[in-house]
């Protein structure tokens, strides 16, 4: 295909495709699926060989949030049937993150639900982040805790922040439609603040939502300006309880199309594998390798996810190793122009001079796309219930069941709340 060639020249150029080469990728048919991972593929091997980056979730405060993102489970209004509970301590959420890192995770991302961090939220956060750096020497911590004023950025830098995570999720043009607590511009505004206080900017979006081939196009064009060194696609997880929990809108073949389609515009930044994978991929994962590097493993901040030694299993069988903890992630044009300090730029795939400018969160939303990783044979203590956490039965039954599976071979019933690990007695899924 003329198309696939010519956007794999440009993606080993670091050149941007058009908006109508990117809108064709997502309009390729099933039959040329696996023509356009395989294309993708080369551009992701070429940045990234065959490394798989893996990153643990903590969820730091859960529900209670004031905002009406429409997709969210902890959302102003939600039903969802999700754990509710007020902040971990730093030294449970530390006990927490070492069972993501005694499986190999190099980052744990903190996430808090909320509109956006108090200063006393910011010192609270500080304290954590300053104690896990101090229990687990180089990992890389990640904070996600809403809208950002002014310092805060590089408040959480100088406690040992590496990145910040905020994702725009939607197109501008429709973000009204999913949220009208805050804006689109509140979201860009927020990354911005990430990249000029020498952060690691992180910035994605949630697919399935409803939105048009022009709106994700539109996005993840945004994104590639915005330029953030990690980009976590994130596949709607539909939770009862919320506006969009009738939106099946997803096959396993069109989440691939929308992989390769970020990777052709972004080639050289970390594309995570994030939320809703294991509802809407299902067994097309193995093929998502060939297309993100990196992924949130085990449970998202308030669904469950595939069990972690599954996740590691399917790594190795699909020939691909899990990231080792000296190795740097980024190509060495971005690492270089990161540890310069140079905060924005052409990186993600423009071929300008400075080189570089990621829950995260499961596709339900919280403003964030990141999930825990797994210990292999590793048994590790989840954090221990914060105050005024509500128990919540383990095993307790999911209610999905009554969803619109509008889309042949929709999955409703693997949409399953989380029961387990930070903010409960169990251990996480570790």
């Amino acid at each position: 295909m003329d198309l696939l060639n010519t956007l794999v020249d440009k993606g080993l150029r670091r050149e941007l495709p058009t908006r109508e080469e990117a809108l064709a990728v997502l309009a390729t048919s099933d039959d040329e699926l696996l023509d356009v991972v395989a294309a993708a593929g080369r551009v992701r091997r070429h940045w990234f060989g065959r490394r798989v980056k893996l990153n643990y979730l903590v969820n730091l405060k859960s529900g209670l949030c004031p905002e009406d993102c429409s997709y969210c489970s902890q959302r102003l209004g939600s039903t969802a049937g999700i754990l509710k509970y007020t902040w971990l301590k730093p030294d449970e959420a530390s006990r927490a993150a070492a069972a993501g890192i005694a499986g190999g995770a190099k980052r744990v991302c903190l996430v808090a639900s909320g509109r956006g961090p108090t200063d006393r939220d910011v010192d609270r956060v500080s304290k954590t982040i300053e104690a896990i750096k101090e229990d687990n020497e180089g990992v890389e911590v990640c904070a996600c805790l809403g809208l950002l004023s002014d310092g805060q950025a590089e408040r959480l830098r100088t406690a040992g922040a590496d990145a910040y995570n905020h994702n725009l999720n939607t197109s501008e043009s429709t973000y009204g439609e999913i949220t009208t607590t805050h804006t689109y511009a509140d979201r860009v505004d927020t990354v911005r603040r990430a990249h000029e206080a020498g952060l690691s900017a992180c910035s994605g979006l949630i697919a399935g939502m409803g939105e048009s081939d022009g709106d994700l196009v539109d996005v993840v064009f945004s994104l590639r300006e915005l330029d953030p060194d990690s980009v976590p696609v994130n596949f709607l997880i539909p939770f009862e309880g919320t506006p969009l929990a009738k939106e099946w809108n997803l096959t396993p073949q069109r989440a691939l199309r929308i992989l390769a389609m970020v990777r052709f515009v972004c080639p050289d930044v970390e594309v995570r594998l994030a939320g809703g994978r294991e509802v809407h991929l299902r067994t097309l994962q193995p093929l998502a390798l060939h297309l993100a590097n990196s992924i949130f493993l085990g449970d998202y901040l308030t669904s469950e996810g595939q069990a972690g030694k599954a996740d590691l299993e399917m790594i190795a069988d699909a020939g691909f190793e899990v990231e080792g903890a000296g190795t740097t992630t980024l190509p060495e044009h971005r690492a270089n122009a990161a540890a310069g300090g140079c905060g924005t730029g052409g990186g993600c795939g423009s071929g300008g001079v400075c080189g570089t400018s990621d829950e995260d969160g499961d596709g339900s939303g919280g403003g964030s796309a990141a999930a825990g990783a797994t210990a292999t044979g590793t048994a590790a203590e989840a954090g221990a219930p914060a105050e005024a956490s509500t128990p919540v039965e383990a095993g307790a039954a999911v209610d999905a069941g009554a969803a619109d599976a509008s889309v042949p071979g929709a999955r409703p019933d693997l949409v399953a709340v989380r029961r387990r690990g930070a903010g409960t007695d169990l251990a996480p899924n570790a």
